[in-house]
């Protein structure tokens, strides 16, 4: 299959792993503008994926719970309200963090985030949990990245639904972070050894689209079409930006 056909047949490219200055600390621009600069790099829409209080976030942990959590999704709304304006798709997310390993959670709303204080103090395997509880779902980020801010590989089969096993930041040569394509080969075999649902995004921290992420042939409905899809193993192929596998993690083109 060339770029080309895939192209054609999976038109509906959306970025699951994005980050934005209004939360993130690592993140060099606003929601508005991550919006506007993937809607011209040809996303049809966006996760929003900002780093939580266990993460690297800029938001005051010292707020009250229901201040913290209408700051800390300040990015998605400026990128949702940039979004409708210029036709791009922006569904809430967020990267959650446990002493360096991380999570990419969807599904939760911030309605729901201010109505449960509990997921603040959660363990691994109470936070699977709750977000299951509500409808939601649990991917490990990069679960086989080394780097000075994580201690030590840790995973946790029992506690996720699945894996993210292309992360751009890994091997796009637009990346000036975490390269190195091995910690994706790892994740792939990671996700055959336990069956998973498998997810791929950019970890974009800035308006220069990498052009990772994962392309599906229709448009989705709304984040929990996005997670029924991932969790049935739909129809869909991820990519680098550079390069195209399948949902496994083989190499298309």
């Amino acid at each position: 299959m060339t770029a080309e056909e895939i192209a054609t047949q999976y038109p509906y490219l959306y970025e699951t792993h994005l980050h934005t200055k209004e939360a993130s600390a690592c993140a060099r621009d606003f929601g508005a503008d991550m919006a506007r600069a993937h809607k011209a790099a040809g996303y049809a829409g966006i996760i929003v994926t900002d780093h939580n209080w266990g993460g690297n976030t800029c938001v005051d942990r010292g707020l009250s719970w229901r201040e913290w959590v209408d700051k800390f999704f300040a990015g998605y709304r400026n990128a949702k309200a940039e979004g409708d304006k210029i036709g791009l798709q922006v569904f809430c997310g967020y990267e959650a963090g446990f002493n360096g390993t991380e999570f990419l959670i969807y599904g939760l709303t911030p309605q729901w985030m201010a109505d449960h204080p509990e997921i603040r103090d959660a363990s691994v395997a109470q936070q699977y949990q709750l977000v299951k509880n509500a409808g939601g779902m649990v991917i490990h980020a990069h679960p086989y990245r080394e780097e000075w801010y994580i201690e030590q590989v840790r995973l946790f089969p029992d506690d996720v639904d699945g894996c993210e096993i292309v992360n751009a930041t890994h091997s796009n040569s637009k990346s000036t972070s975490h390269n190195n394509p091995e910690f994706d080969a790892k994740a792939v075999a990671y996700a055959k050894e336990h069956d998973f649902c498998t997810t791929a995004g950019s970890d974009i921290h800035c308006a220069v689209p990498f052009g990772g992420g994962i392309a599906f042939p229709t448009k989705l409905a709304d984040i929990q079409d996005f997670i029924r899809r991932v969790k049935g193993k739909a129809d869909y192929v991820v990519t680098n930006g550079e390069h195209w596998y399948t949902r496994t993690g083989s190499l298309l083109v």
